[in-house]
């Protein structure tokens, strides 16, 4: 698979903290009742899991890239280091947790409705016994609601010299706030359960920066990704429209890109512009990852776009 890795050879990797899966993903026309059976129109397994999936997204892109985190030392904990390793991630820093299982999920996607349901066996808890140097010497640390107690532990967000840090703040985190953290990704959803319903989608952004974010990026599924800078600058890119397959790992794929979209420091636009082609373009696969475009793929898309005639 073709990547166009970043001419940065003594810098850090990025890496990515936090859970990672190993998959069954069924594609039906209708969700089964009690005691009914359908016919699946497709079948895969795959890895998954949001830290993992934006770990695979950013080397896609061509950004070197290492995941941290524990799985069993079970058939799927093997499988999962082997799809990783395929990717070009650095699995140096995954520890395997010995008579555990990995964490694993039958996923059904419903392609009439367009929505999925998932049964998830989690897997034992983020040991970095492999990987603390990983991250206290990564430029970029991004960690999902499985992992972010652990760089929490391993990272002071008050230290000036330390690894720039991101959040997917899509799931719940206990006890999370997202003070100091340097790119914080939770979805308009997640803002709204937290600072209300009835604010709208600016306002929403302002209560993340005045909890001391300092850059907020917010998700809005197929609507696109709007964004603030607390330095004053704001952003927002539409969604991409797609024939979409299914929406499973999106949010992870966009998470991915986006710190990809900062290794490489694009402005603030362009930054979303470029995450949202990315996740968009990886819902025409089945499970999160095998639709990835390369960083080449997604030029090409955005110049192309660019280039039509309004």
């Amino acid at each position: 698979m073709p990547h166009t890795a970043l001419p940065s050879p003594s810098a850090p990797p990025v890496v990515f903290v936090g859970a990672a899966t190993m998959d069954s993903i069924v594609l039906v026309s209708g969700y089964p009742g009690p005691d009914e059976r359908v016919v699946a129109e497709d079948l895969v397994f795959a890895g998954g899991g949001p830290a993992a999936t934006a770990a695979v997204a950013a080397a896609r892109l061509g950004v070197e890239a290492a995941f941290v985190g524990t799985v069993g030392d079970d058939e799927d904990g093997r499988r999962i280091l082997e799809d990783l390793a395929a990717e070009g991630v650095d699995v140096s820093g995954v520890t395997r947790a010995a008579g555990a299982r990995s964490a694993a999920s039958v996923i059904v996607v419903d392609a009439l409705r367009g929505t999925r349901a998932i049964c998830n066996r989690p897997g034992p808890g983020v040991d970095t016994a492999r990987g603390a140097e990983l991250v206290r010497g990564a430029q970029w640390v991004h960690a999902d609601h499985v992992g972010w107690a652990a760089v929490a532990q391993l990272l002071d967000l008050t230290a000036t010299a330390r690894p720039k840090v991101s959040v997917d703040a899509g799931n719940p985190i206990p006890d999370f706030t997202p003070a100091g953290v340097d790119l914080y990704v939770p979805t308009l959803e997640a803002l709204r359960r937290t600072h209300g319903d009835g604010t709208g989608d600016e306002a929403l952004l302002e209560a993340a920066l005045r909890e001391g974010a300092r850059r907020v990026v917010a998700t809005d599924g197929s609507r696109g990704s709007l964004a603030a800078d607390a330095t004053g600058e704001r952003a927002r890119a539409a969604g991409v429209p797609v024939d979409v397959v299914s929406t499973l790992g999106a949010g992870d794929v966009f998470h991915g890109a986006l710190v990809a979209a900062h290794v490489r420091d694009l402005p603030l636009d362009d930054a979303l512009e470029y995450a949202n082609h990315v996740a968009a373009l990886s819902c025409l696969g089945l499970d999160g990852r095998s639709a990835i475009p390369t960083h080449d793929d997604v030029t090409a898309r955005l110049r192309a776009r660019t280039a039509r005639p309004a």
